[in-house]
Formats: C-alpha cells, structure tokens, sequence
C-alpha cells in the first residue's frame, strides 16, 4: 500500500467535479523491471484525460483500480476460455466470464446509423460523446465493484469478452487505463469449430435453447449457408477489436492462437511481461502444464466436443474448397493482415 495518499477534488463545470487520487511510497508486489514509474504517469496522464472531459462519480470506493482491468478481445472458439482458465489461476487474479458489456453498447452503437448520431433526441448523439462514454465507464467500474466485492485493492480483473468484441473501441476509450489482450485465430479455423459444434447432438446444438435455430439445423441440411453467419461475426468481433488495439494507447499485447498453441509458456510469459504484470514464472509453468491439451480428460474431447482440436491448420481437412473460399471473401481483411490466403 501507498505511504501517502492524497485526493484533490478539481470544479470542471457547473455541475462537474473532478477527483484526484496522488499516492507516493512503496508498494507491494509491483510492476517488473523499471516501468513502474512510467506506468504511473501514464495513468496520472490518463486520469487527467478524464478530468477534462467531466471525470468519474465521486462516489465510487475506488477499490477497483480501471488499470486492474484487463479485457480479452476476439471471437468465439479463438481460444479465448484456455487464456482465461490460465490467467485466473495466478494468486490475485479475478475472472469475470463473458458480462456482454461489449454487446450491451457496443451492438446497439453499431446498428446506429449516421442520421441517429446526429438526432437530438438520440441518447447517443455525437455531440455529446464525452457525457456517454463516461455513463459506460461508470457502468462498468459500479457493476465490477457489486459483482466483486471480494477483490483486493492490487488485484486484477480479468475480463473474458469475445462475444462483446463489437463494443471493444467504446470499452477501452471509456477505461483507457486498462490493460487489453488482442487474441486472434485463423477464421477458417474458427468456422471450421463452430460448424462441427452446432450439428445435431453436439455441444453447441445441445447447449442452444432456440428451438426453431435446431429445427432449422443448417449445420447438417445447409452447411456453405451456415458458415457465412459466424464468419461475419467473425469479421465484426476482431475487426472491431483490432480498431480499439490499434487505438489503444495504454498497456496491451497481441496474440495469435497458433502462437499460444505451439508455445503456451512463452505466450504467457509476455502476454503479463508486455502488460507488466507481476507473476511467479514457477507457478505460471505450473498453471500452463495443468491446461495443457493432454491434460483435458479423454471424454471431454474430440469432434463433437467443446475441446475439439488443438490442431491449427485442421480447416484444410474440415472445409471444402467452396466453404474455405466463402470464409476467405467474408473475413479477407483479417486473413491479409494475420495469416495467408488459401491458393485451392
């Protein structure tokens, strides 16, 4: 814990007050190598940021540091539930599984059209951006605090969020202290997965409560039509996370699954050296070998599955040429910039 602490409060506006927390002393724990004092005024440089554009409730306990948070951005079956099993086993770490914030505000601005942004009725209008965002932060910061009233003060929150990918951009401009893990796999891979899990009797089939989705089955009746879904969700989810990587300015790092697959360890290891997060490297080398493949239990693996395969490449045998093409046109941005094109 700090030695000092001061909070300052800043008048903004008619209405606005701004809090400042000031801390000096040792820490516990800390941050490895000699970026703890850049860290600092970086998050100082960002709070201030928020200061200018009307600053957070004054109200909040602040036991949930907005630099504690970090956030796992991809889609569906691109690894995402291996990195969070992983993750959350370290002593202080904190998993929140799948809240669907990103959804929440992320789906609805989307599918905003230009002349809604601009509407003065429009709760989103443009114009006044910098009152909204803040509205998401505070969402945010209030609904971690309720669902973890537990976490420490140094502890972090790992936030597992693929499927509120879409909202990625609003998430990290509303938090722009936290900390984001970009996690990308191989699209045809990805389809590949889906489509073998959502045929009749499979994990996805049995695990979907819409019943017309399973009378309809176009997993088995309509397969080249099925996949054009979770490719464009595909497309949308990591677009819109790679646009909130690209622009993020805090603490972040990239990851390709394959990358993670052929060297778990190493993944791990800078995944928190580039976030600068503290870790044990023998516990860490402990928690990696009990989520290794091998030791996934027989029967909760295989085709059908939700462990299906730890194969990257495995869509060249999955796939037919039409379907690999399909894929390929829908998410040809992503492929271009991560893997390489099919040459059928």
């Amino acid at each position: 814990m700090p030695i000092f602490e001061h909070f300052s409060s800043l008048d903004i506006a008619k209405g606005f007050k701004a809090f400042l927390r000031l801390e000096a002393g040792l820490t516990r724990g800390g941050i490895p190598g000699s970026g703890r004092s850049n860290q600092n005024k970086e998050i100082q440089r960002l709070r201030r940021q928020l200061a200018e554009r009307g600053g957070e409730r004054s109200d909040r306990s602040g036991r949930l540091r907005p630099e504690n948070i970090v956030w796992i951005f991809s889609s569906g079956r691109s690894g995402t539930t291996w990195l969070r099993d992983m993750m959350k086993e370290v002593p202080g770490n904190w998993a929140w599984e799948e809240p669907r914030v990103g959804s929440l505000f992320g789906g609805f601005y989307e599918n905003s059209g230009a002349g809604q942004l601009k509407a003065g009725n429009y709760i989103r209008r443009e114009r006044y951006r910098t009152v909204w965002i803040n509205s998401i932060r505070n969402f945010v910061l209030d609904a971690a605090e309720a669902r973890f009233p537990e976490m420490r003060e140094d502890d972090y929150l790992i936030v597992k969020e693929p499927n509120g990918s879409e909202g990625a951009p609003l998430l990290m401009e509303a938090l722009p202290e936290s900390r984001m893990i970009f996690l990308v796999r191989d699209p045809r891979d990805v389809v590949s997965s889906t489509l073998d899990g959502a045929r009749e009797g499979h994990w996805l089939y049995e695990r979907t409560k819409d019943s017309s989705w399973k009378r309809g089955r176009k997993a088995d009746t309509d397969p080249e039509d099925f996949i054009k879904g979770p490719a464009r969700r595909y497309q949308q989810k990591v677009g819109k996370a790679k646009q909130a990587y690209d622009a993020h300015a805090g603490r972040k790092v990239f990851v390709r699954y394959e990358d993670m697959n052929a060297d778990a360890l190493g993944a791990m290891k800078r995944i928190y050296s580039e976030l600068q997060m503290p870790v044990d490297e023998q516990k860490l080398s402990r928690i990696v070998h009990k989520h290794s493949w091998e030791n996934i239990p027989e029967k909760n693996k295989g085709e059908g599955k939700f462990y299906r395969k730890a194969s990257p490449g495995s869509w060249k045998e999955d796939l037919t040429p039409g379907q690999v093409e399909t894929v390929e046109k829908i998410t040809a941005p992503l492929i271009e910039e991560y893997y390489t094109k099919s040459t059928g």
